[in-house]
């Protein structure tokens, strides 16, 4: 089951602050613009890692996320 889809505003939400990806991405909000698939399930054995969703930020760019470090946003304005 997919939890988020093309068009849905997002929060990333990297609680372990040793996570590289923490200081750049942690609360930042976006929408996912594509859901891509590769074959992460393979290796982890959770078909929900088969998912990539890319995130376009609202201050800019885009990044690749797996399920676990996406969160519902803080708030619904694309200024959040």
């Amino acid at each position: 089951m997919q939890r988020f889809s093309e068009g849905d505003r997002v929060r990333i939400d990297i609680p372990d602050e040793t996570d590289p990806d923490h200081q750049e991405y942690h609360g930042e909000h976006g929408q996912i613009v594509a859901v891509l698939s590769d074959n992460a399930d393979s290796l982890t054995g959770d078909e929900r890692d088969a998912r990539l969703y890319r995130v376009a930020f609202d201050s800019g760019g885009t990044a690749d996320f797996r399920w676990r470090d996406l969160r519902p946003p803080l708030d619904d304005s694309p200024n959040a």
